[in-house]
């Protein structure tokens, strides 16, 4: 089996890290390396999985990288990366109590970011 090397331009470095962007979630995750390239995932070596940043306003989550040269194929590996943005995913704050109607008859019972959800007082 060939070794998988780094996605990095001009890197020739093996890969140890495999790191995943969740952009619904503003989130990039970086773990273990994954046991095959999947598309829309990006394999890292030592020094550029340690000097990763993320955009400004994003959120970076690390999951710990074994000294192994090879992935163990294990369910748990990928448990752990679903469970960490399954997390992130649904971490938000909790809804608001339900307000007054405004002028136009219409309460707003819970925001979450740029969504409102609104009951209508005639229904």
């Amino acid at each position: 089996m060939k070794p998988r090397v780094c996605s990095k331009t001009g890197c020739t470095g093996a890969a140890s890290a495999t790191l995943t962007y969740v952009y619904a979630d503003s989130t990039a995750v970086l773990g273990p390396l994954a046991l095959r390239a999947e598309p829309g995932s990006y394999d890292l070596c030592k020094h550029h999985s340690a000097g990763l940043s993320a955009p400004r306003g994003w959120e970076v989550i690390r999951l710990p990288v074994g000294e192994m040269t090879e992935p163990v194929r294990s369910d748990d590996d990928l448990l752990a990366l679903a469970n960490a943005v399954r997390e992130v995913g649904f971490s938000f704050d909790a809804p608001e109590e339900p307000r007054d109607p405004d002028r136009t008859g219409v309460i707003e019972l819970a925001r979450r970011r740029h969504l409102t959800v609104l009951a209508d007082p005639d229904a």
